[in-house]
């Protein structure tokens, strides 16, 4: 229940497995968060220990190729990928207290990053201002990835398998009966609910932790390729450049409810920000601007696994700004389980 990248790696892995599998979806595939993301795969801009589920995103961050190369290989697609590092700058005193801080915390945990002069960052990224920035770090793991070719990929990979995918087809329900599922007076083997900040509205037959969205805004600009090597990111604000030369600028976190619209004020403040990094930006209208939806859940932390010891139905979301780093574990994770609960491959 959910065709993301969440509910559609799930469905691969299952299918990868000979499990006959249905992704059913209220819109369409990808169509929603996975869309809209920028697609950073960046612990250092995100993670600051590897309790709970931040050891497997720190994992998947080191072998995110690997699912790359996979996918690519069943689908026969190509997938915009590149481990390119992120440059992260700030400003002197707190700014830089608190990066330093950061970097000691993420080291224990096994984000590696280092210290680099402001001329050396300028080597990194010679396109960026540094003017009134004091300190920058380089974060060599740290990479990204297009959520929109990976979503194209999975779409040809589950068909080839037999995968049966239903758009504009929403699910409310999905409620344990006699050794079976019942979805809406649909009977399955086994569900998984993994519709990103619509999971929670899905009657389990149990409590389900409550989801809700929260909007980003992005804006994206065509520019020439090779501008931006790096990942780049002060504070709430950060750039990635594209293999193609798209070049995204983000964001913005609005507890709004489900409203789609753009709002030119965070837009300008948005572009504003972009451009004080990137001079190139300066008096360029952006090509793109979209928001988008993330998954969350109170505290921030995902819910991933089964909703008790004997029902059939599993739960994949809340993974609020890393659905597309968490996407091959939670998919490996949650494959796993289901086969051994009900005999499958």
């Amino acid at each position: 229940m959910g065709g993301g990248i969440i509910g559609a790696s799930i469905a691969w892995r299952l299918a990868q497995r000979s499990a006959r599998v249905t992704v059913f979806d209220a819109r369409t595939l990808g169509g929603e968060a996975s869309w809209a993301a920028a697609g950073m795969l960046a612990p250092g801009g995100e993670i600051e220990s590897d309790e709970g589920w931040r050891g497997a995103a720190i994992e998947s961050a080191r072998t995110y190729g690997e699912f790359v190369r996979e996918l690519e290989s069943e689908s026969g697609g190509k997938i915009d990928y590149r481990q390119c590092g992120a440059l992260e700058l700030a400003r002197a005193g707190d700014e830089t207290n608190a990066l330093e801080a950061k970097a000691g915390r993420q080291a224990a945990a096994g984000i590696g990053s280092e210290p680099v002069p402001l001329a050396r960052a300028a080597e990194i990224a010679p396109l960026v201002s540094l003017e009134g920035f004091a300190a920058a770090r380089f974060y060599p793991g740290d990479g990204q990835v297009n959520p929109r070719d990976i979503m194209g990929a999975l779409r040809v990979a589950l068909a080839a398998r037999g995968v049966a995918i239903r758009e504009n087809e929403p699910k409310r329900r999905a409620r344990p009966m006699n050794g079976h599922v019942d979805l809406d007076g649909q009977a399955f083997d086994g569900a998984v609910i993994a519709a990103g900040a619509w999971s929670g509205e899905i009657d389990a037959g149990v409590p389900m932790t409550a989801s809700f969205p929260v909007r980003g805004h992005l804006t994206g600009y065509w520019l020439e390729p090779g501008l931006l090597g790096p990942l780049l990111r002060h504070r709430q604000t950060y750039l990635l450049q594209r293999s193609s030369g798209f070049l995204i600028a983000g964001t913005s976190e609005e507890r709004v409810g489900y409203r789609r619209e753009t709002d030119p004020e965070t837009v300008a403040a948005i572009a504003s920000r972009a451009a004080a990094l990137l001079p190139a930006l300066r008096g360029r209208a952006a090509g793109e601007v979209w928001t988008g939806f993330r998954p969350a859940v109170a505290g921030y932390e995902p819910r991933l696994g089964r909703i008790n010891a004997t029902a059939p139905v599993w739960f994949a979301y809340g993974h609020y700004r890393n659905g597309i780093l968490m996407a091959p574990p939670a998919a490996r994770d949650i494959a796993a389980d289901i086969s051994a609960s009900l005999g499958i491959g």
